[in-house]
């Protein structure tokens, strides 16, 4: 079984980056600066699915996301205030990691933004610029 990212990643995010573990995809919503990282790991469902050395590397992973949604945050002249890391996968069951910059003046600050309606899809440059940050590190 080789790995394929989940097809309804498609319709709202756009691939950036491959690092080590994951498949690093920019979520098209101009209201967050918003990464998604895949593990490239077949049939991964839950962080069990995942060896322990894979599950540190997400961690490193996930952290090195943080960083880099924080400059993208900056790139746009609204520094991030609070980062939301989650693996829900209600939706879409393949095991990936959302890294979400917050700021308190955002529209839904302080809700939870998980399954709520009203994205803001980004300019074609502002995609291209947060894709071409992230796959430059």
């Amino acid at each position: 079984m080789s790995f394929a990212a989940d097809p309804a990643f498609e319709a709202a995010s756009a691939f950036a980056a491959d690092w080590p573990l994951c498949q690093v995809r920019v979520q098209n919503d101009a209201r967050f600066p918003w990464l998604i990282l895949i593990p490239r790991v077949p049939g991964a469902v839950e962080l069990e699915d995942l060896s322990p050395h894979q599950r540190a590397l997400l961690t490193e992973e996930i952290i090195h996301a943080s960083a880099v949604v924080r400059d993208l945050g900056a790139l746009r002249g609204a520094p991030v205030d609070k980062l939301n890391i989650a693996a829900l996968g209600n939706v879409t069951a393949q095991l990936h990691v959302h890294v979400v910059g917050r700021r308190r003046d955002d529209p839904l600050w302080p809700d939870p933004i998980w399954g709520r309606p009203g994205a803001v899809p980004c300019t074609p440059s502002a995609l291209r610029t947060a894709i071409a940050h992230v796959a430059a590190l």
